[in-house]
């Protein structure tokens, strides 16, 4: 299976393509910034990381950069961030 660089796919989940998302490398407590680049068909989410090699890894494991309550950006996980966008879209009557 070949990921999907879907925009659509992604704003479901909350994301957009080419946006910074952090991850910790397998045995690794620091964490390293990449760029997403697709969803794959099992969910995961594939990404660039700073050596420019391809990662596919689960929601869960993955942070974005969205505001806080008072504005200021901050490292959120992405299984967070995609439960509050389709609850936003709850609110959106037009």
């Amino acid at each position: 299976m070949s990921p999907v660089s879907d925009p659509v796919a992604l704003r479901r989940l909350g994301l957009h393509l080419g946006e910074p998302i952090r991850f910790k490398r397998h045995g690794s407590a620091r964490w390293h910034v990449g760029r997403i680049t697709a969803v794959a068909p099992d969910g995961s989410i594939t990404l660039r990381d700073p050596d420019g090699a391809a990662r596919s890894i689960r929601p869960e494991a993955l942070e974005v950069q969205r505001p806080g309550p008072r504005g200021r950006r901050r490292w959120m996980p992405v299984s967070e961030v995609a439960v509050t966008w389709e609850q936003l879209s709850l609110w959106d009557a037009s």
